[in-house]
């Protein structure tokens, strides 16, 4: 008889703390994490977060290498994809074995993608993996090494989707012993290192698998690997600095940019900013909340906002400012977004004067019917965003907009109070490489689209651009998309996300993925410091 979830994570962590931790061995790394997400299994959860651990554990059918960002093999040796785009037949190794010494094999890769479509629990469905899978509609099994997924229309982002952590396979055998609802806490892939240990709240384990040989190309194991990378988790940013220099952690995430500053040039540290694909720091424009349902309005406020004060004072430099829905190394990233709505106070004000704005009773700011101009602005305690806003609330002034700043605490609050709709913008984003992840923000239907605009000369040019195989042709419509999004003035987008990782100078080798938050482990090496 299976116990409760809540009881077998009750004894998980009674048993740890009962006993000893786990074997710290010569080689090993301690790994500074930024944020607790409320769930690690990535066929459910979709935080950036569980995937600096788990990308270690799980492989994946295709990797996109992180220099050339090409798609090349993984757990899968080859693929075709059909003339009409419908099917993509993949050829797998014969070679690989889980953690659990179980078999990888065709029917392996049907049971996660059942896994996946699951909605048996509605509580433990996929976050973000279905919607990755596009227009998957099902899959043949040839013989044990050839699987074929099938589409109900073409879906260009599918190899992408299948390269990254919440498309990972993992062990049909595990899946069954432990069932949805505690899996996470006894993850089993066939990756590169194996979940020794999971205390939640305090600390995630990984051990080296030394059976590991069937790694994609660009993943090289060095001799002095370390053996084992423990996570622990500092969510206060002011806390990150202080543990890396005294030596707890021998890397770590998101600093504080002027503590990062204060660590270049250091002969014990090394700073790794790293470039993060997908949509930058930016703030959804609702378009049914007044005043913001007025397109003249909205650009007046991307011109009011100086973007190159934020970056150099709050992020130090070290991110570029953003100009479009994507960043700078995001696929298929217009350069004619760059110098779009360029700081410019008068043009605010002049574009505010247009559409009958004025300060009638000359206390600084605008006026309405019903007291001065007030635009609200929602947003969460992550990622420096209360310094952000506090700027933007400076900037506006200036032209006469009251600002009204409202903090959300959590993911789930956040969430929640962009259902409400009561906002005029809210900070909101999500990181990938493909640009297909904009159909979810601007849709007319799509999961967050947070700004209520709805446009079918919109919506077709980006399903047909989730259609389109051809690259130079998706290249242009991607284009249009960046631009319409722009002249609609849909969003304020503020900055390219760039993580700013350091290491110690002892941890050598250390690069992340494609995608900009996941490190890849195999490739690191620890110097013997004797």
């Amino acid at each position: 008889m299976r116990l409760s979830t809540s009881l077998l994570i009750l004894l998980l962590v009674i048993l740890t703390a009962c006993g000893e931790e786990v074997e710290t061995p010569e080689r090993a790394i301690n790994y500074g994490l930024t944020l607790e997400p409320s769930g690690f299994d990535p066929h459910i959860n979709q935080s950036s977060e569980l995937g600096i651990i788990f990308r270690q554990v799980y492989d994946t059918l295709v990797y996109r290498d992180p220099t050339t960002r090409e798609i090349v093999p993984g757990l899968a040796t080859s693929w075709g994809i059909s003339e009409d785009g419908l099917s993509y037949t993949f050829t797998l190794r014969d070679d690989v074995v889980f953690h659990d010494g179980t078999p990888f094999n065709a029917q392996a890769v049907a049971a996660n993608l059942e896994r996946i479509f699951d909605t048996s629990d509605p509580g433990l469905a996929s976050q973000r993996s279905r919607f990755m899978l596009g227009s998957f509609n099902g899959y043949d099994i040839i013989d044990d090494n050839t699987i074929r997924l099938r589409l109900s229309q073409p879906y260009s982002p599918l190899l992408d989707s299948l390269s990254q952590v919440y498309l990972g396979v993992g062990s049909p055998a595990a899946f069954e012993e432990y069932g949805r609802d505690v899996y996470q806490f006894y993850q089993v892939g066939t990756g590169p290192y194996i979940l020794e240990e999971f205390v939640p709240g305090d600390r995630i384990v990984l051990r080296i698998n030394p059976d590991y040989t069937w790694g994609p190309a660009f993943m090289s194991r060095p001799d002095n690997a370390p053996q084992q990378i423990t996570y622990r988790f500092y969510t206060d940013p002011a806390t990150r600095r202080p543990v890396l220099e005294a030596q707890e952690v021998d890397v770590i995430g998101e600093l504080v940019p002027t503590d990062a500053r204060s660590l270049v040039g250091s002969s014990d540290f090394r700073i790794l900013p790293t470039p993060v694909a997908g949509q930058p720091l930016q703030f959804l424009m609702n378009t049914t909340q007044y005043p913001t349902d007025n397109t003249t309005f909205r650009q007046a406020l991307i011109y009011a906002t100086s973007r190159e004060e934020i970056v150099d004072t709050v992020f130090q430099g070290f991110s570029p400012v953003a100009w479009g829905p994507l960043t700078a190394n995001t696929l298929y990233y217009s350069r004619d977004m760059q110098g779009v709505y360029p700081h410019n106070a008068q043009e605010a004000r002049d574009l505010l004067a247009s559409i009958g704005f004025e300060d009638m009773d000359g206390n600084g700011f605008l006026d309405t019917s019903e007291g001065d101009l007030e635009v609200v602005i929602v947003h969460a305690s992550w990622g420096f965003l209360p310094e952000t806003v506090q700027l933007i609330q400076d900037q506006w002034r200036e032209i006469g907009v009251r600002a009204v700043l409202e903090p959300v605490a959590g993911f789930p609050a956040l969430i929640a109070r962009a259902n409400e709709g009561d906002y005029n913008l809210i900070a909101f984003n999500s990181f990938g490489y493909d640009p297909s992840l904009l159909n979810e923000y601007f849709l007319s239907n799509g999961s967050n689209n947070f700004t209520n605009f709805r446009s079918p000369e919109l919506d077709e040019l980006l399903l047909q651009a989730t259609r389109e195989l051809s690259p130079s042709v998706r290249r242009g419509l991607y284009g249009q998309i960046q631009a319409a999004i722009m002249n609609q003035a849909l969003i304020l987008p503020i900055r390219d996300y760039v993580n700013l990782n350091a290491a110690s100078s002892t941890v050598q080798g250390l690069e992340f993925d494609a995608y900009g938050w996941h490190p890849v482990m195999n490739n690191v090496s620890i110097l013997n410091e004797s």
